[in-house]
This record gives C-alpha cells, sequence and structure tokens, in this order.
C-alpha cells in the first residue's frame, strides 16, 4: 500500500486516509454507496426486514449486517470524498461528474455510476421472513459482483485494497444471512403447542 493508513477488522476499521485525487474513479466508486446494489440501499433493507424475523438469532444478523453497511457506507463516502477532494470544475467535466458537481459541488451524494440517485424503490422488504432472507443473499451476491467489476477497472492499491475487504465481507453476510435461513426454517418447520384459556 502506497500512501493509504487503512486497518480492517471484521467490525471495524479505521478510515482510509491519503487517498490521492481521481476524479473519474470517484464517479466509479459513488455506485457502492448509492447504486443499485448498494451499501445504502442494504442497510436499508436489512434493518427494515428484521422485524417480521421469527428468530432471535435472525433479528440479530439483519440488525448487525444493517449496521455493518452502515459502517461500509461510511468508509465509502470517505474514500469518494478523497478520490474527487480539491478537484477543478474542468476536472469533474473530464470525469463526467459536471451534473454531481453543479447539484453537489464536491459533496458526496449516493447515486449510481451512471448519476442515477438514490431510491428506495429498488428495496424489498416483502414481509416474509424466508422470501426476505432469500433476498438479501441474492442482494449480497450482487453487490459482491459489483465489488469484482469494480476492481477490473482500478490500479491504484490504496483504493482497491479497501474494495477487497468490501468484497470479502459481502461474502460473509451472504454465508450470516444463509445461518439465519437455517434458523428460520427449522422454526417454522417446528411443532409449537400453545396453550389457553
Amino acid at each position: 500500500m502506497a500512501s493509504a493508513q487503512i486497518k480492517y477488522t471484521a467490525k471495524g476499521f479505521s478510515i482510509p486516509k491519503g487517498i490521492r485525487l481521481h476524479t473519474a474513479l470517484g464517479a466509479r466508486y459513488l455506485t457502492v454507496s448509492g447504486g443499485p446494489d448498494g451499501e445504502l440501499g442494504a442497510a436499508l433493507r436489512y434493518l427494515s426486514q428484521r422485524f417480521v424475523m421469527v428468530t432471535p438469532q435472525a433479528i440479530a444478523t439483519l440488525n448487525d449486517v444493517g449496521t455493518e453497511e452502515l459502517a461500509h457506507l461510511e468508509m465509502i463516502g470517505s474514500i469518494c470524498h478523497q478520490l474527487i477532494n480539491n478537484a477543478t470544475p474542468e476536472q469533474m467535466r473530464e470525469a463526467g461528474m459536471d451534473v454531481q458537481y453543479v447539484n453537489h459541488g464536491l459533496g458526496i451524494y449516493p447515486e449510481g455510476a451512471g448519476g442515477i440517485p438514490w431510491t428506495a424503490a429498488g428495496i424489498q422488504s416483502k414481509g416474509d421472513p424466508i422470501t426476505d432472507l432469500y433476498e438479501n443473499m441474492a442482494a449480497e451476491q450482487k453487490a459482491r459482483s459489483t465489488y469484482e467489476y469494480l476492481l477490473d477497472l482500478i490500479d491504484d492499491p490504496d483504493v482497491a485494497d479497501p474494495i477487497r475487504f468490501l468484497r470479502e465481507r459481502e461474502v460473509v453476510h451472504m454465508q450470516r444471512f444463509g445461518e439465519a435461513l437455517n434458523y428460520v426454517r427449522d422454526y417454522l418447520g417446528s411443532k409449537r403447542m400453545f396453550y389457553g384459556k
């Protein structure tokens, strides 16, 4: 790693610092914050779905992963900020970020790489624990794919290393949702007796 200072653990990491200006990369990087498979949508999806989960393990999983996704959003925002911080209007235009610049200056605004603003329309919260957990496993795989495609475009190790970390976390999240699905299936498949008056 060149100049960035990054420390990762499963639940905690320091925000990368020392990333060099690279407006074109900043434009692509925004997609992992507010794009269709980005961290903002994932966090809100999981934190919304937790209310219909039927086991303590599933509730805890959605709460933990949703909260971690918010931390990832902070990490991505910090990196995006460094990639475009102090860019000139001309550099923003050359990177295809002129509309971003007109609307938000050098601020970080959750949108996809194509400039489409984040929307809650893509969030699924079906109200069925099994359906929601399958949706979450698919969402984590889509996010993993997005990170892999982004890595194909990145040659700066200071930016690529955090992406690799986040990609690995997507795999862990998918596994955790699979475990939660097993708990939910076991619970829903078990005979329960209720005694009334």
